[in-house]
């Protein structure tokens, strides 16, 4: 029955006001009531919208309070220090500076001027004048601003008149050096004259007073010229190139002349950031002829040549270089090692070097020379072959202290030594003749130690021992040096001062006197001091004193050293 059927019979039952039949029916109806209200109601309930969202509202007369915070009292004792040392390392490379070490000299010699072109202070002119009727002059020009071309012009002489008789010494040398510029090229090229003049005075002169002058000159001109191209900037493929070539000519006057030519072609390829192939192909030419000599005169050719190759590993702790140098000696083949390894067992601080590594020494009449000057005309020339097997360490003390130190043995073939001529009894003793040791060792231990303060103060100092043994022909090792010692110093005192110093100490080695037998002759020291001081911009002035000690001594056997000698005068920059 539906709710509609229910409300009309409700009114039926109230319009008739019949009693018995409304009760009946009433209770009908309010049976009915609940059933009907709970199935409207569930029927409504599901047709709820669900998507609104529900909230709850209390109302409430509470009245949030924040509770009273508690003040923090910052009291003002003072903190506590902080005793711990805080290391910072920093990786600076050290500044090093390195001297090439040569001998001080035995009498007033000329400037050897740097071969590398510079620009600041080109032209000069240096003049002086010292005892032993010693003239000096040096004069230097240049031009170029040094990127599309640079030239230098430098020229010197200089001259003494020792105290015994014929002790007199010249030399006059020119030379010019320039460079061209290119995008990625170099070409540079040099030329240089030269005279030197020497008088075999290391003869008896008590015994032999009608010497004549003329008979134990000694004078050696040599003209050398060179040229060669360097890649300046990186080219293709991270290859390097440096062919270049020399010529010398060389003549001792009527007696004797020499000259060589040198071609040289090294290649370097970079493979990645730390190999480098390593290529070095080289000849060397030499032709000697003799003029006068008794009782024939000879012609010698004196060739070598070499292909050195060799791998480079570079890395910032270890440096390995590993190379093989066949090399062709007057047409005899042999091998030579060229092996070497730098580790740092802490960077730039302390390194651990070794090496094998091996080289032929060219006696040519020339070199010869440059050694000994008092040396007499040679017959034939036989090349020196020397490998060593070396192992030493270098370090850096600090900012300013460097050191290193190397212990090796050193194999020779064919070692040239000087002995005094003895065929003509006191006639000859004045010239060395050449003789060879075929086979003898050497345990040669070195030593340097620098300290450089900026470019305000340098000095440096190292130290050479050589033990010669094994030889079979010769007793001794005749006019070597077992030990030699040298140092240098700079200080610029002031910006216009500089003052220098140097000091040369040898030790007695073993010469062959005229009757065959071994002497020893005396060790030699020599100090030198020397100051210059800038007058003006322009003018400057300077004093050397060299053999402060006045020392007599002989380096080579019958031929005694100038002694105290002092060369002053000024220099002119312009």
């Amino acid at each position: 029955m539906t709710v509609s059927k229910i409300f009309s019979i409700n009114n039926i039952g109230m319009k008739t006001r019949n009693p018995h039949r409304f009760t009946g029916k009433f209770y009908c109806t309010y049976l009915l009531l609940p059933f009907t209200f709970l199935f409207v109601s569930g029927a409504l309930f599901a047709q709820r919208d669900t998507t609104k969202k529900q909230s709850i509202n209390i109302v409430s007369s509470f009245k949030p309070v924040l509770r009273n915070a508690v003040k923090i009292n910052f009291s003002g004792s003072q903190l506590n220090a902080d005793t711990s040392k805080t290391v910072k390392e920093y990786l600076i490379p050290s500044q090093n500076l390195f001297y090439a070490y040569q001998a001080i000299s035995l009498k007033p010699l000329a400037l050897q001027q740097d071969t590398n072109l510079y620009l600041g202070g080109r032209n000069y002119i240096k003049a002086g004048f010292g005892n032993y009727t010693t003239p000096y002059i040096n004069v230097g020009l240049g031009i170029g601003d040094g990127k599309k071309y640079l030239a230098n012009l430098y020229g010197t002489y200089i001259s003494s008149n020792g105290n015994i008789r014929n002790q007199d010494y010249s030399q006059f040398n020119v030379k010019a050096t320039g460079s061209y510029f290119l995008k990625k090229n170099e070409l540079y090229a040099a030329a240089s004259a030269s005279r030197e003049q020497y008088y075999l005075y290391g003869y008896d002169h008590l015994a032999l007073p009608e010497t004549k002058r003329k008979d134990i000159s000694q004078q050696f001109q040599q003209v050398n010229v060179s040229a060669g191209v360097r890649n300046t900037a990186s080219i293709r493929y991270g290859i390097s190139y440096n062919p270049n070539f020399a010529a010398n000519f060389f003549i001792s006057k009527a007696r004797l002349r020499e000259t060589s030519f040198i071609i040289d072609v090294p290649v370097e390829k970079k493979i990645g950031e730390e190999f480098t192939i390593k290529i070095d192909a080289k000849a060397d030419i030499t032709r000697y002829a003799t003029d006068n000599l008794l009782p024939v005169d000879v012609n010698v050719t004196n060739n070598v040549s070499q292909i050195a190759a060799a791998l480079l590993y570079n890395s910032p702790r270890l440096v390995i270089n590993a190379g093989i140098i066949p090399v062709w000696d007057n047409s005899k083949f042999d091998y030579l090692p060229n092996v070497s390894a730098e580790l740092q067992l802490k960077q730039q601080v302390f390194m651990i070097q070794a090496g094998w590594v091996g080289r032929i020494i060219k006696n040519t009449y020339r070199n010869l020379a440059q050694v000994n000057p008092y040396v007499s005309t040679i017959t034939s020339q036989t090349n020196t072959k020397e490998v060593e097997f070396y192992g030493g360490i270098k370090a850096t003390v600090g900012k300013h202290f460097n050191f290193n130190a190397k212990a090796g043995i050193v194999h020779f073939e064919n070692f040239a030594l000087f002995v005094n001529d003895n065929s003509a009894g006191i006639a000859s003793e004045n010239k060395f003749n050449l003789v060879y040791e075929p086979k003898m060792e050497s345990l040669r231990i070195h030593g340097d130690i620098s300290y450089i303060h900026q470019d305000k103060f340098t000095a440096t100092a190292g130290l050479t021992l050589n033990g010669y043994t094994g030889l079979n022909v010769n007793e001794k090792a005749w006019h070597t040096v077992p030990m030699e010692f040298k140092a240098s110093a700079r200080w610029w005192i002031l910006d216009q001062l500089l003052l220098k110093g140097d000091f040369y100490l040898f030790g007695a080695g073993k010469y062959r006197e005229t009757d065959g037998k071994s002497r020893t002759f005396s060790s030699g020291s020599d100090l030198s001091a020397g100051a210059e001081l800038k007058i003006t911009k322009q003018f400057s002035a300077f004093l050397d004193v060299n053999n402060i000690f006045n020392n007599k001594y002989e380096r080579w056997h019958k031929y005694e050293v100038y002694g105290l000698n002092l060369l002053g005068g000024v220099i002119f920059h312009f």
